[in-house]
């Protein structure tokens, strides 16, 4: 009779411990179905209609996706600008970062307030950041022609205005992003990991000090660059609007019009949402190409 009764109360056990898992689930999965599912499913429906936020969608089936996809509207372009910016902003980021993260690992007074400094960014908006860009990067009022004209530089140049100068300009953005603290935040943790015995070996061997960050340090923090990459990638281009409208508004021309500006465009400017949602949907696929080629990638590395 004894062992009659155990596999109930192990069946009992089992029930409440699966009901309190879900309890502590449940917070997660609502918000997931409600900002994520629902947000995701909402606009797949609409990138299959027509609709200028007036009355109802009409149904309209693949045609936004065939006028995008068909090489006579702006994506084409847009694509290469979304491209461009996210490869300067993830290589400007993670190379900063990692640097940051390297000599805020030696032993420096003040370290603590170093690393708040270079944390700043994190927590201050891309709005505001890139107000100060565009007030300091001014032809005719910022500081940093005026600093140019004080050196000898006759004819500062008009960042804002030529299709070069405005991508150093965005490379510069790139640096003060929320993203950039983070990384440090990570890559610091990462290098702290890493065996100092393994540096010590190598320093024995006569291995200098970039032939040790390549065989030891990068190896070693390999797993936390893969999980950098990845994050800055993806946002990259899910953030590229909050930095670049208020830095560039797209221009000059459309040189810096990346996909987000383009879907911008179409919901509040033309109030295309069909087309604007089928945009949303092309951006999501191609972030989660990109997102699972690199994970790919460094694995087989």
């Amino acid at each position: 009779m004894s062992f009659s009764k155990k596999p109930a109360k192990s069946s009992g056990k089992i029930r409440s411990d699966s009901r309190a898992a879900w309890g502590f689930l449940s917070p997660w999965i609502i918000g997931f179905l409600v900002f994520s599912a629902f947000p995701l499913g909402f606009g797949f429906y609409l990138s299959l209609t027509k609709w200028n936020l007036m009355g109802d969608p009409q149904f309209v089936g693949l045609q936004n996706y065939k006028e995008m996809l068909s090489g006579q509207g702006e994506l084409g372009g847009t694509l290469v600008a979304t491209a461009i910016f996210t490869v300067i902003n993830v290589a400007v980021s993670i190379l900063f970062s990692l640097l940051l993260a390297i000599m805020l690992n030696f032993k420096v007074r003040f370290k603590g307030l170093f690393q708040f400094f270079f944390y700043v960014p994190t927590i201050m908006p891309s709005v505001v950041m890139a107000g100060c860009l565009v007030l300091m990067f001014n032809p005719q009022l910022g500081v940093i022609n005026y600093v140019l004209k004080s050196i000898g530089v006759s004819n500062p140049p008009n960042w804002t205005g030529s299709q070069t100068y405005v991508w150093i300009l965005v490379a510069v953005a790139s640096v003060f992003t929320f993203q950039t603290g983070q990384q440090m935040l990570v890559f610091s943790a990462a290098l702290k990991d890493v065996p100092q015995e393994l540096y010590e070996a190598a320093a024995l061997d006569g291995a200098g000090a970039w032939k040790r960050f390549l065989n030891i340090t990068l190896p070693g923090i390999a797993p936390m660059m893969l999980f950098n990459v990845v994050s800055c990638t993806v946002n990259s281009f899910n953030s590229a609007f909050s930095l670049l409208y208020p830095l560039t508004g797209g221009g000059p021309g459309n040189a810096t019009k990346v996909i987000g500006l383009l879907i911008y465009d179409k919901a509040f400017k033309s109030f295309n949402m069909g087309q604007a949602s089928a945009l949303a949907m092309i951006l999501f696929v191609i972030v989660g190409v990109i997102s699972a080629l690199q994970f790919k990638l460094m694995d087989r590395k």
